[in-house]
């Protein structure tokens, strides 16, 4: 994509990566550009710097606060919210609720990346936030242990809030949920909603600096350390949701991550306060005089130490970004051969760019997925037959005909293809047939062969699919039902669906004959005709469940596998 004139929206922009992107896009000549930071000082400061840079033909803009929550609480801290008891039930209401209906679009509309998107408009979004650190350092293992604590208590409060703040910390909700608006920002529906988005790229991290499990860099906890491999764990999956995104539709935007696998550096070399969590450390003295018994000093509460007045550490310091301040020993350890090394936020940004604009770094983590993964073979497509073939011969063999066991899903498949299968009966697997009907004559025949057929009924019922009879007012259902609604998983017998069938069928008819029309090309590559007889050359009048369950979630549901 040229960004020259388009709109980028830099999400952890203030960050070293952020910057460095920034930078990089003013080569460009961006319209805009949009530094958004988790805090507005952060992101103004970052934004004063870019402007000072800025050609006279780009804009800088600035947006802050999480993207992981709801707007109204986009400036609190985690800590804040995780006290906070009318917003933990907001938040695990925004986490927990299935994505549909009014709860939906409550969610969508309330959320603070969602708001950044639809306000900005972008056409590319550089996403450096690391999403990974974010959730993972949450540190569920700790949760839990406050929760069995909590369990007990007699204090009923106590054991809600611990509840509360133990299912807030779980990584995989709270990376779906995101994932799951990234997908309503970037699809089609979105152009309603502003949204034209052409290109995602994501900054990851591997959460170890490209070491594997020796890596010897933790904070006192057990080597290896499991809140850097729950890290390790949500990037990774980060990475395949982001994969899977990118296979979505080739109406989506381009989807790419580029993960370093080193430590990231360097901001700044400088001296002065050496801040941790963003304060000054406050110094302590403990004169030999005041040695504390050993048995008393390994006490894990107590005031220790003397505090020497108002006096903070102070030294010569190297700022790595999120992972804070360097000693020069430290920095000169971790950088040194065979440990982390390091990567400049500067190269990393000139390859986001370089992809941004169609180039191939060969950094994309998502292309190399796309090349590494096993698809679909050519053995397995002819096996298809013979197991097809197979599975007919036993059908006959024992008077039975197998539709659906409900154990694929969802619901909507199994009421697909036993109404086809209905379909099929009353129309002896004629298309012709059903489309000479009237709708209210296959709703009738189809519920007559319900009630004639016990056996057929009872299959259906039993593995949760209930059937609504063609008036509507009444429905069979055994002692499960997997659906609410008709949509999604009822064998509907009313008019209306039978017209819907017919529909489709014409609809299939059409577009196959159309095909057809081309004598020059018919038989070439170009086409995949499922629906013609190869015999006859004709479109094919015999009804395949399967076949029409999958044309269905294909083109009436937007589910094709965009890469075969």
């Amino acid at each position: 994509m040229d960004l020259q004139g388009r709109t980028v929206l830099v999400l952890g922009g203030a960050g070293m990566v952020g910057k460095a992107v920034s930078r990089q896009l003013l080569r460009e000549h961006p319209a805009h550009i949009i530094i958004a930071s988790i805090d507005e000082a952060s992101a103004n400061a970052t934004a004063q710097r870019i402007r000072a840079e800025a050609p006279a033909d780009t804009r800088v803009s600035t947006c802050w606060g999480n993207i992981f929550v709801r707007w109204d609480y986009k400036d609190w801290s985690w800590q804040q919210l995780f006290a906070d008891a009318t917003a933990r039930r907001q938040l695990l209401h925004d986490l927990m609720q299935p994505l549909s209906g009014e709860a939906k679009q409550d969610i969508l509309q309330n959320s603070t990346l969602y708001r950044f998107v639809k306000e900005y408009r972008p056409d590319a979004i550089v996403d450096c936030i690391n999403t990974a650190t974010a959730f993972a350092y949450q540190n569920i293992y700790a949760s839990a242990n406050d929760l069995l604590a909590a369990t007990l208590s007699e204090d009923v409060d106590r054991r809600l809030a611990a509840t509360e703040q133990h299912l807030l910390t779980l990584y995989i909700p709270r990376l779906v949920r995101h994932m799951q608006i990234l997908h309503e920002l970037v699809s089609n529906s979105s152009e309603s909603h502003g949204s034209r988005v052409r290109v995602y790229v994501k900054v990851g991290t591997s959460g170890t600096g490209g070491m594997g499990m020796n890596i010897p860099y933790t904070h006192g906890e057990e080597k290896p350390s499991s809140v850097l491999l729950s890290k390790t764990a949500v990037a990774g999956a980060h990475s395949l949701l982001l994969f899977l995104l990118a296979r979505t539709s080739p109406d989506f935007p381009t989807i790419k991550e580029v993960k370093p696998t080193a430590a990231i550096g360097w901001a700044q070399i400088d001296y002065g306060p050496i801040r941790r969590h963003g304060r000054p450390i406050p110094l302590y003295d403990c004169p030999p005089d005041m040695a504390y018994p050993l048995a008393t000093a390994l006490q894990a509460e107590g005031t220790f130490g003397q505090p020497l007045a108002d006096r903070v550490l102070e030294n010569v310091f190297i700022d790595t970004g999120e992972n804070g301040l360097f000693a020069l020993g430290e920095f000169s350890t971790i950088t040194s051969v065979n440990q982390m090394e390091f990567v400049t936020p500067e190269e990393i940004a000139k390859y986001i760019v370089m992809e941004i604009k169609g180039g191939n770094t060969g950094f994309d983590v998502i292309s190399a997925l796309d090349q590494s993964v096993l698809g679909p073979t050519y053995r397995a497509g002819i096996l298809r037959e013979g197991a097809l073939t197979r599975m007919r011969h036993l059908e006959q063999a024992h008077g039975v005909r197998s539709v659906a066991f409900e154990l694929l899903g969802p619901p909507r498949l199994s009421k697909l293809l036993y109404e086809a299968y209905l379909l099929q009966r009353v129309s002896q697997n004629s298309t012709a047939r059903v489309l000479a009907m009237s709708p209210d004559e296959l709703a009738q025949a189809c519920y007559e062969t319900l009630v004639n057929d016990a056996d057929l009924r009872a299959q259906i019922l039993s593995i949760g699919i209930p059937i609504l009879v063609p008036n509507g007012d009444r429905l069979l259902r055994g002692p499960q039902c997997k659906a609410q609604n008709p949509d999604d998983g009822w064998v509907d017998l009313r008019a209306g669906n039978m017209q819907h069938w017919q529909q489709r069928l014409q609809a299939i008819q059409a577009t196959t004959r159309a095909d057809l029309t081309d004598d020059a090309e018919q038989y070439s590559s170009r086409f995949y005709r499922i629906f013609v007889d190869p015999a006859t050359g004709d479109v094919k009048d015999a009804l395949c469940i399967g076949d029409l369950a999958g044309w269905i979630f294909t083109y009436e549901d937007k589910g094709a596998r965009m890469k075969s």
